[in-house]
């Protein structure tokens, strides 16, 4: 019992108990292997809501729940009624199902993977909210009359390490080209195209991806501010970008 503690809480080993009564040991085994809990046990709690997560979605972290929480402040303060927002990339649902939980808005949620939406779409039923689903690849995404994008990207370098645990998780919606840029640069290129500008922009970044989301703002949305700010290592984490 007491070596099983070193790699997951207790709390997570009576919930394994009880949903494996007669697998225990075998699960305990993969746990061991970095086999991610959550996936063992089904689900996550995530700013309210309960997640559904498979090996077809990424493990909502506590940034992004942070991510979250510094969202729904800052659409607050834009004092749009019934808001229109884009989530691009939305894996799971979680961003997107937990904002229309607390605010009262419409949302459209992408992502180009078929398995990832199917398990988006039960998260938004078991959760009793009313979302659009749509398969697309998000660089690929009109925008035109949306008041907020939102995007949690691919950003890891796949020159960067990770943890083993990740291995696990779906590769694509974890590393993306260009040193993780890859796909903010798409999004801020698409954006530009287009006369509607969206009232406020989102991203969840890379700890050392500060630096190159300025440069990219200044390039290609030159008419817009940028915010970047800290998640719970005091590590940039968060962009926020408005029109000046």
């Amino acid at each position: 019992m007491q070596e099983i503690l070193k790699y997951i809480t207790k709390q997570d080993y009576e919930l394994l108990k009880e949903k494996y009564p007669n697998k225990i040991e075998k699960v305990l085994k993969k746990i061991k292997k970095n086999y991610p809990v959550q996936y063992l046990i089904g689900n996550v709690e995530f700013y309210d809501c309960n997640i559904k997560v498979n090996k077809n979605v990424l493990i909502p972290r506590f940034e992004t729940e942070l991510l979250v929480e510094k969202s729904i402040k800052k659409i607050q303060e834009q004092k749009i009624k019934n808001p229109k927002i884009i989530d691009l990339g939305c894996g799971s649902g979680c961003i997107a199902i937990a904002i229309k939980k607390h605010i009262n808005c419409e949302i459209i949620a992408i992502d180009k993977s078929k398995k990832a939406l199917k398990i988006a779409k039960e998260n938004a039923q078991r959760n009793n909210i009313k979302i659009k689903f749509l398969k697309k690849d998000m660089t690929k995404v009109k925008f035109t009359s949306n008041d907020i994008i939102i995007s949690n990207p691919p950003y890891v370098g796949k020159k960067e390490t990770v943890g083993k645990e990740t291995k696990k998780e779906p590769q694509k919606a974890i590393f993306a080209k260009e040193n993780g840029i890859y796909f903010y640069r798409k999004i801020l290129e698409s954006i530009n195209k287009y006369k509607i500008k969206p009232r406020l922009i989102i991203f969840e970044i890379g700890m050392k991806q500060g630096k190159q989301l300025k440069e990219l703002q200044q390039k290609l949305l030159p008419d817009y501010k940028i915010t970047i700010e800290k998640d719970y290592n005091n590590r940039d984490r968060f962009v926020f970008l408005e029109p000046k």
